[in-house]
């Protein structure tokens, strides 16, 4: 064999390894955990139970309005991106975690992917107008393309957060948008039941005074716009 057959030789074997390894670590890269659901804390972040150990997880790329924040109001859509996630993951459902290539932030969450029935949650909250796409840091970008197609779609079609002119911005959730009221003390209690139904309550309710909170409204008309029925006796 001839210098040169050894040398082609021996750049094919090179070439081959290293598209190799590149597919390897592809698939690798790619792979998902098994976990199981524990608890939805809000539309963007779960508590898991991974071999044996609790994690809690953030939603990569995303991010929904604020419905337990400690400091902050609640956001219009943040329960109900909350409940939708419940709904979709209750206590015990088997999902599949896909980290990206920076597995944790800075408060030690796992940063993921979640699937569930072969489809991923992160795509379905984009699609639905619960989220938008935030937090678009290196090296953890691997859909962000896809996801950003999916939020230009919903953003035409005026789903949800979308449905707020000037609400869902490049720098977050506008406040001067979500702290908007028609009074200075709201007293209509809305209330949102685990099958999704939302119900407000005047103070003239029965169930007024044990009825937990999770918006509230100043008028019936602001309780109406936001999806919720009046309560069957009032």
């Amino acid at each position: 064999m001839s210098v040169y057959k050894k040398r082609f030789v021996v750049l094919i074997s090179i070439l081959l390894f290293v598209f190799i390894l590149a597919l390897f670590g592809c698939q690798q890269a790619s792979s998902k955990i098994p976990a199981v659901v524990l608890e939805v804390i809000d539309g963007d972040t779960l508590k898991v139970e991974v071999n044996g150990k609790k994690e809690t997880v953030r939603l990569l790329l995303i991010d929904t309005p604020e419905s337990v924040h400690p400091t902050k109001p609640v956001q219009p859509f943040g329960v109900e991106a909350s409940h939708y996630v419940k709904k979709l993951l209750p206590k015990g459902t088997e999902v599949e975690l896909e980290l990206d290539v920076r597995e944790r932030d800075k408060y030690g969450r796992l940063l993921a992917y979640v699937w569930v029935n072969g489809k991923m949650l992160n795509e379905l909250l984009l699609e639905q107008g619960y989220a938008r796409v935030a937090y678009v840091f290196e090296p953890n970008t691997r859909y962000v393309d896809e996801f950003r197609a999916i939020q230009e779609e919903a953003r035409k079609k005026e789903l949800r957060i979308w449905s707020l002119e000037n609400y869902a911005t490049e720098r977050g959730f506008n406040d001067q948008v979500t702290g908007k009221q028609q009074c200075d003390k709201p007293m209509i209690k809305g209330n949102i039941r685990k099958d999704g139904e939302k119900i407000y309550h005047l103070p003239s309710s029965p169930q007024y005074n044990v009825t937990k909170a999770e918006m509230m409204f100043c008028t019936e008309e602001e309780a109406k716009s936001a999806g919720f029925r009046p309560a069957h006796a009032q």
